[in-house]
Order: C-alpha cells, then sequence, then structure tokens
C-alpha cells in the first residue's frame, strides 16, 4: 500500500471515528434527559414524564443505532489498515411496555437501571473511539510530515 492510499484509508477511519463520536454524544445527551425524567418518573412524575422519558429513550435508541453502524464503518476502515478494534456496543430494550403499562416504582426502577446501564456503554463506547480517533490523527500526522 503506498502513502497515499494509507493516508486516505487513515482519512476515511478518522470520519467513521467523528461520526460515531457524534452519534454516541447525541445518544449520551438522550440518555441524560431520560435519566432525569426518569428519576422524576420514581417519585411519582406520572402518566406525561413517563412518556417525556420515553421519548428521550427512543431518540437515544436511534442514536445508539446509527453509533452501531458508524462503529461497523470504523471496524471496517481499520481493517484496512490492519488495525483490530473489538468495540460491541449492545443496549437491551429499555422495558418501554413494562413501564407504560405498569406504570409504578417497580417499573420505574427497571427502566432506570437500563437507562443507566446504557449510558455506561456509550459513555465507554465514546471513550475507546476517542481513543482510537486520536491515535489515527496522529498517524495522519506522521504521514503527512514523512516525506
Amino acid at each position: 500500500m503506498t502513502k497515499q492510499d494509507t493516508l486516505r484509508e487513515v482519512r476515511e477511519a478518522i470520519t467513521a471515528a467523528n461520526r460515531a463520536l457524534d452519534s454516541l454524544e447525541n445518544a449520551e445527551h438522550e440518555l441524560k434527559g431520560a435519566k432525569k425524567w426518569g428519576v422524576l418518573d420514581i417519585f411519582g412524575g406520572g402518566a406525561v414524564t413517563t412518556l417525556l422519558k420515553h421519548g428521550r429513550m427512543d431518540r437515544a435508541r436511534r442514536q445508539i443505532e446509527d453509533a452501531k453502524y458508524y462503529l461497523q464503518m470504523l471496524k471496517k476502515e481499520l481493517r484496512d489498515i490492519d488495525i483490530p478494534m473489538n468495540l460491541n456496543l449492545e443496549v437491551g430494550g429499555f422495558l418501554s411496555f413494562a413501564d407504560l403499562f405498569f406504570d409504578g416504582v417497580v417499573a420505574d426502577w427497571m427502566v432506570q437501571s437500563r437507562i443507566n446501564d446504557a449510558q455506561r456503554q456509550v459513555e465507554m463506547a465514546h471513550g475507546k473511539v476517542l481513543e482510537i480517533l486520536g491515535n489515527l490523527q496522529r498517524w495522519e500526522d506522521d504521514l503527512l510530515a514523512a516525506p
């Protein structure tokens, strides 16, 4: 692979990493909002609070799906330049039906637990992608500086 080919592949990986980061950051934002509404819901927020919480959870779920797509793209791009990446982002269902149907403290607590789990997974993925992105940017800089 020529220097130019390697540079192109590194830049494609950087693009995929940035897109994954955007989705992960958006998911983090939505999960933080869902978490706040979830706390209120546990302490008797009612049906409107539950619906607002689930709106945030649904938006977070969509962002997580986008992040998974971009992480797959990133994995592919990293394989193109012989860098393995082991990053798995699995966020199970948020127990939405149970929360809406049984709107009570136990269901609210279970949903809140899932939100917290999802938030931890997204934060870990975010940190890993930031690390990979930093390495890729240094590699790009080195390629550009080399004769």
